[in-house]
Parts: C-alpha cells; sequence; structure tokens
C-alpha cells in the first residue's frame, strides 16, 4: 500500500488493551485515523464515542468486513481467543492486521497465520509494545555499545502485588482462554529477552497458582537458555510483596540494574496522550553501571533512561503500510515466542528440561 492518503484503522476490541493502548496510539500516529471500534458493550461505545468523538462504532466484527474496501488496516485487541480467527477472517477479508500479544496460542497457528498473511500480500505485525519500554531501550543500547562485555546472564522481572483476584478471562484456567501471567507478562519478558540475545535452545520453567481461588498460574519463572550462551532467568508474579529489580544484567565487564517500571502504560491509564517529554522518568529512577558495586548503596554510575517510544509502533505500521518495508514485529518473532512459551509451560507441567 503506497500513497499519502490517511490510513483508516478498524479496532476489535475496547477494554484494558483497545481502549488503553491502542487506540490512543492509533490517535496520536501521523497517517492513521481511528475509523471504527468493534465492542458489543454500550457503556464501552459510549466511552469510545467521548474521547474519539469521530469515531463509528460497530457491535460485530462482521460488519468491518462488509466494509473492507473503506479500511486499510484491523487492530485486533480482543481476548486472546479470538485472536487466531479474527486475524483469519480479516486476512481473507484483504485487510492488513495488527494483532495484541500473544498473536497465538500455539507457535504453529502463529506461523500459519503468517503463511495467510505472506500468500495474500498483507501486512501481519504482533503488537509487542514493551520493545519500546524505557528501560529495556536503554539496556539494548548499552548491550549494542558493548559497554556490559560479553553478557553472560539477564535477569528480567514483570512483578506485581496483586493478592486479591481481579476476574475476567485473563485469569481463567480454561484451556482455550491462555490465560495466566505465562502467557500475558511472558509474552513480554520472552520477547525481550529473544531481542536482546537471539533465538533459544533450551528452557525451563516453573509455574504456580498461588492466590486462593486462582485458576491460572499467578508466579511463574522462565530459565532460557540462547544459542549464543546468554542465560536469561525471567520472572512473573502476581504475588510479589517485594519487588526486585525490572533488570539486571551482567557481563564480563559490568552490570547494569534498573527499578521501576517504564511510566507510559501509567500515563495512558491516566488519559494522556503522547506528547513533548513522553515516556521520561526522573534521574532517581535511573539504572546504574558499573563492577563490584551495589547499586542499593549508591555504587556504580547512574545511567541515563532514555525516553520510552510507544509511539514508535504505530509509527512503523504506517510506514511499512505505505512503502511495503518490514513491521516492527513480525508473525515470525512472534512465533519465536511462542515456541519459547509453549517448551516453558510444558517445562513447568513435567518438570522438565525441554530443548527447542
Amino acid at each position: 500500500m503506497t500513497g499519502t492518503g490517511t490510513l483508516r484503522v478498524g479496532l476489535v476490541g475496547y477494554g484494558l488493551a483497545g481502549s488503553v493502548f491502542h487506540a490512543p496510539l492509533i490517535a496520536a500516529t501521523e497517517g492513521l485515523a481511528l475509523d471504527t471500534v468493534v465492542t458489543s458493550n454500550p457503556a464501552r461505545q459510549e466511552q469510545a464515542r467521548t474521547r474519539f468523538p469521530d469515531v463509528r462504532c460497530a457491535a460485530s466484527p462482521d460488519e468491518l468486513w462488509e466494509r473492507a474496501g473503506e479500511l486499510d488496516l484491523i487492530v485486533i485487541a480482543s481476548p486472546n481467543k479470538t485472536h487466531v480467527p479474527l486475524a483469519t477472517a480479516a486476512l481473507k477479508a484483504g485487510l492488513p492486521v495488527v494483532v495484541d500479544k500473544p498473536v497465538a496460542g500455539t507457535a504453529a497457528e502463529a506461523r500459519a497465520l503468517a503463511a495467510l498473511a505472506e500468500e495474500r500480500g498483507l501486512l501481519l505485525s504482533v503488537f509487542q509494545n514493551r520493545r519500546w519500554d524505557n528501560d529495556f531501550l536503554t539496556l539494548r543500547s548499552l548491550v549494542e555499545r558493548g559497554e556490559l562485555g560479553n553478557v553472560q546472564r539477564f535477569e528480567s522481572r514483570f512483578e506485581r502485588w496483586r493478592p486479591r483476584l481481579k476476574g475476567g478471562w485473563r485469569e481463567s484456567g480454561a484451556p482455550e482462554e491462555f490465560g495466566g501471567l505465562l502467557y500475558d507478562l511472558g509474552s513480554h519478558v520472552v520477547d525481550q529477552a529473544l531481542v536482546l540475545f537471539g533465538p533459544a535452545v533450551r528452557v525451563y520453567a516453573e509455574s504456580d497458582v498461588r492466590r486462593p481461588g486462582a485458576e491460572a498460574d499467578d508466579d511463574t519463572f522462565i530459565a532460557v537458555t540462547h544459542a549464543n550462551g546468554v542465560r536469561s532467568h525471567l520472572y512473573v508474579s502476581a504475588t510479589a510483596a517485594q519487588l526486585g529489580p525490572r533488570f539486571r544484567a551482567l557481563g564480563s565487564r559490568a552490570g547494569y540494574v534498573k527499578y521501576g517500571l517504564d511510566p507510559q502504560e501509567a500515563a495512558l491509564r491516566e488519559g494522556k496522550r503522547p506528547a513533548e517529554g513522553w515516556g521520561t522518568e526522573p534521574e532517581s529512577l535511573w539504572g546504574r553501571l558499573g563492577a563490584g558495586e551495589s547499586p542499593l548503596t549508591g555504587g556504580g554510575t547512574p545511567v541515563p533512561t532514555l525516553p520510552g517510544d510507544y509511539p514508535a509502533y504505530y509509527a512503523g505500521i504506517a510506514a511499512a503500510l505505505r512503502d511495503g518495508t518490514a513491521p516492527p514485529v513480525t508473525a515470525h518473532e512472534a512465533a519465536a515466542a511462542l515456541d519459547v512459551l509453549e517448551a516453558a509451560r510444558r517445562s513447568a507441567r513435567e518438570g522438565v528440561t525441554v530443548t527447542l
């Protein structure tokens, strides 16, 4: 797709993902216009119209397929179990697609979707927004510049303290829902590790259901051995009464330790839109780089955290649609992460290390 006109976007789903992440970022991207929001919930329809006065609302995705010629992109931000059937329908209707993570429940399904998109000559991308977290951008820059030397061990934690269940499909134990933290936050930490250190060759995992009444995993650990020898230790939890460092990367020359979460999600939840100063954090939250010293006692050198940049994802999507370039995240990359998640699920279930 080429040209200079505005690209019209249909958004399927207006829950947390659709309303907090996708809709505001689409609306803030030059060259994209949020045309239609699909939700059968009247209150959510009203919320969408209030925040985006020009948006149309539809009760069913079928209304988008019937108007395929009026749209340039479909974004799927509905529950996990609907991702594959909706993406398939959109592609068969001739529409490029962005799917929220995880794109599918299995790597095989993700690769089948990728094959369908390639057969139709259509864009298919997966919304892995945390590649544009401020801390991840900073760590990636340090690694690429060789500031750590040869990285030997990488620790990544996405931990929360949520002792009470919130309910909803994300906490469901039904297999078809792909609920639980392994597929939710795990999709992020695994993707980040693969971007930083390349393909995985072995996976070991421990996955537990800790909270009373919980059905799906809420405290999971994944150990990944990469082909280049780096070991990634990845933690996702809703039961962490004390939060560990978000990142701890240890190399032959130095280590980098960073606490705290990227501020963009919190800003989006508050209804803020990307503007000057977006994604920045105070100096007090900067990570530290050093060797043989504890950052908790002021050791190491503070490293200015690069600004987070979620808007870069949809800017990349707009460029890919116009110029035919690769999208910022491909379905094949998402499938590689699903290989790890599937291996982790098997490892935790059977108590074995899985070789990929």
